[in-house]
């Protein structure tokens, strides 16, 4: 097997599932998720790097298809299912395979399956690193904004509103989630990384809601 052959074709496959996309979930996240992985890999040198990077090149590939449908399937489900179809195509072996779709299954923080393996753990992590700090702020607004939502709300509006309505602001997306990642990063780096990402975001939400108060 020549991994670079097989990590090459797998960004291609994902750059032609997410390319035409915008917003939270483009071609752009997935390859910042990536450098994250590569990130935590370089302290965490016993894992699976190509299991690991296989695994976020095809993270996403569903997503359209959730965004889509508002929410209704489960793009890590599906995605795992499309991943595996991609997989066996390609000259991987079978137990490789079943762990890079595991990865893809296991990412999601809003799903009930968790990582279980190293790999997985990383994947999951850079995944959720990426929805923090600066970019994290940034990504809560573009999907915000692609569901017509308000810039903000009071806390009260935030918690009690359905996700994909005015009031699914980029801070219901900080109380309901992001708030809440480095309580279950998998990973030591990952762990620490979130913490000072979450509190830039902190910082930043307090200030918002100081500025628009009426």
């Amino acid at each position: 097997m020549d991994e670079q052959k097989e990590l090459i074709s797998a960004s291609r496959f994902a750059a032609e599932k997410l390319g035409g996309t915008g917003g939270c979930h483009d071609f752009d996240h997935t390859k910042r998720v990536l450098q994250n992985a590569q990130m935590l890999l370089r302290e965490i040198p016993q894992a699976d790097a190509f299991c690991v990077c296989m695994a976020v090149w095809l993270h996403d590939i569903a997503r359209p298809l959730e965004d889509e449908q508002s929410g209704k399937c489960c793009h890590a489900q599906l995605g795992a299912q499309l991943a595996n179809s991609y997989l066996l195509t390609r000259d991987i072996p079978d137990k490789l395979r079943e762990r890079i779709v595991s990865a893809v299954l296991r990412h999601r923080f809003r799903g009930k399956i968790y990582p279980v393996s190293l790999e997985e753990k990383i994947v999951f992590d850079a995944d959720k690193l990426d929805s923090l700090g600066a970019v994290g702020i940034g990504r809560a607004f573009l999907f915000a904004g692609k569901c017509g939502a308000r810039l903000h709300n009071t806390r009260d509006e935030a918690l009690n509103s359905p996700a994909y309505s005015l009031q699914d602001t980029a801070y219901r997306e900080y109380l309901v989630k992001l708030s809440k990642l480095p309580e279950v990063m998998q990973t030591l780096p990952g762990a620490r990384i979130a913490v000072e990402r979450a509190k830039f975001m902190s910082e930043f939400f307090s200030r918002l809601d100081e500025e628009t108060r009426l």
